[in-house]
């Protein structure tokens, strides 16, 4: 069986990772280069890093951040935030990404992921979904969750597997910052609808929480967080020996 993983995420804006709630409310937290170089020796299994006002202000991921984050970076680094070309791709794994993850330009263009993934390979094109409870289903919204797209999250994910994606982030709104347990629900919806991974994104506040995560969610294969890991509320390599001792696979 293969591990689980456990993902920090740097959510950036203005060169400075920040933290909210339900997608609002960002406040300050700390300087993304720093906070890379602590993640990589912490344990992490993986490391994303997110530019989540790029797509919104219409401009370019801030490359000069990224060049320095991935400097510090020896494991694994997804970077998304204004990715909508095929050279937005490029100049992202040029500044040292791993992976890139799209959102808002795929909702545009749905054809990205595919052209993304015959030009670079599956394994470097992540499809980020954000998406909330509306009504009887799961709507995707677009511009760093601030607008309603109408698409159903279960049959864009299934359509981002058949254009080509190698993985998904599901970013619950809902459960954004709250710290109450990972959208359970919705994560079960997605991962039974795709065959490819999908890392569970928004709402853990404890370690307990990922580990319900993969007890409830057994096709969940990475849970990712932010605030808990920035604040120093819960340590990963801690995280990683307590779901070891209740038999999840990690990797210690």
């Amino acid at each position: 069986m293969l591990a689980k993983r456990v993902i920090p995420c740097l959510d950036v804006k203005d060169g400075r990772v920040v933290k909210g709630r339900n997608f609002t409310g960002l406040q300050d937290v700390s300087d993304p280069v720093a906070l890379a170089r602590f993640y990589n020796a912490s344990g992490a299994d993986e490391l994303v890093f997110y530019d989540i006002t790029a797509s919104h202000e219409g401009r370019k991921l801030f490359a000069e951040t990224l060049t320095a984050v991935a400097s510090q970076v020896f494991i694994p680094l997804t970077v998304g935030g204004g990715i909508n070309d095929l050279s937005d791709f490029d100049r992202v794994l040029k500044c040292g990404a791993d992976k890139v993850s799209v959102n808002s330009g795929a909702i545009a263009d749905p054809g990205i992921v595919g052209r993304a993934a015959k030009k670079y390979g599956d394994q470097c094109v992540v499809l980020s979904i954000d998406a909330k409870r509306v009504g009887d289903r799961y709507e995707v919204f677009s511009k760093g969750g601030r607008v309603p797209t109408g698409i159903d999250a279960v049959e864009w994910a299934r359509r981002g597997q058949e254009e080509g994606a190698g993985e998904i982030v599901l970013n619950s709104i809902d459960t954004d910052g709250v710290k109450r347990g990972f959208d359970i629900e919705m994560l079960r919806a997605v991962c039974d609808a795709v065959s490819i991974p999908v890392i569970a994104s928004g709402g853990a506040g404890c370690a307990e929480h990922f580990l319900t995560l993969f007890e409830e969610v057994p096709g969940a294969d990475a849970g990712l967080a932010a605030s808990i890991f920035h604040y120093g509320e819960v340590d990963i390599r801690a995280l990683k020996a307590m779901l070891a001792s209740h038999g999840v696979p990690v990797r210690l």
